[in-house]
This record gives C-alpha cells, sequence and structure tokens, in this order.
C-alpha cells in the first residue's frame, strides 16, 4: 500500500511538472512564427517550386533574431532568410530556459 501511494504521488507530481513546463514556451513560439511570417513575406525572387528550410536561431539580450543555420537544399532560400531575419528585432520576449528555437519555413508560389 505504501509503495502504491508513493507511486501515485511521483506520477502527480511528473504530470504537473510537464504541464506546467509547456505553458510559456508555447506562447513565445506562436508570437514569434507570426513575426517571422511577416517578415518573410513577398519574396524578391520567383518561386518556381515549393522550396522548405528549416531555420535554427536564437534571441539575443537585445530580443533580435539571430540565426544560427538554415538547413535547405535552395542557397537562394539560405540567403532570403537570413537576409530577412538576421537580427531583426521582435516583440516576443524569450524564456530563460527556451535558448534555441527551430522553425519549418515553406515558401510556396502564389
Amino acid at each position: 500500500m505504501k509503495k502504491l501511494s508513493v507511486s501515485l504521488l511521483a506520477i502527480a507530481f511528473a504530470v504537473s511538472s510537464v504541464a506546467s513546463a509547456s505553458t510559456s514556451p508555447v506562447k513565445t513560439e506562436n508570437v514569434l512564427n507570426k513575426e517571422i511570417k511577416t517578415l518573410l513575406k513577398k519574396p524578391s525572387f520567383k518561386i518556381k517550386k515549393e522550396l522548405t528550410a528549416q531555420v535554427t536561431f536564437t534571441l539575443n539580450d537585445k530580443q533580435e533574431i539571430v540565426v544560427l543555420s538554415v538547413d535547405s537544399d535552395s542557397e537562394v532560400l539560405e540567403s532570403y532568410i537570413k537576409d530577412r531575419l538576421n537580427y531583426r528585432k521582435v516583440n516576443a520576449q524569450s524564456d530563460s530556459e527556451v535558448k534555441l528555437f527551430k522553425i519549418p519555413v515553406r515558401l510556396v508560389e502564389e
């Protein structure tokens, strides 16, 4: 009986810590996604086929995006993303826990 109550207490603690840990980064990521979408609107080049990339970035102390890497097959897309995002100030407040952000980027022909 004692083992059962200890196990239930451990499970309750684990569930509550996971639930509390996942609340604030989602808000930050949603705000960042919207701002990045705005920054990447209307590319200066023609899109012939769908272009995709995986962008890894962080926010510095001045709340600016610092692009760490762009994983894409297209060099044009890679330079476009770096040019449009690198050192652009955003309104999202980063949590001290979240250091790196990874977002998928997809550009399609309009």
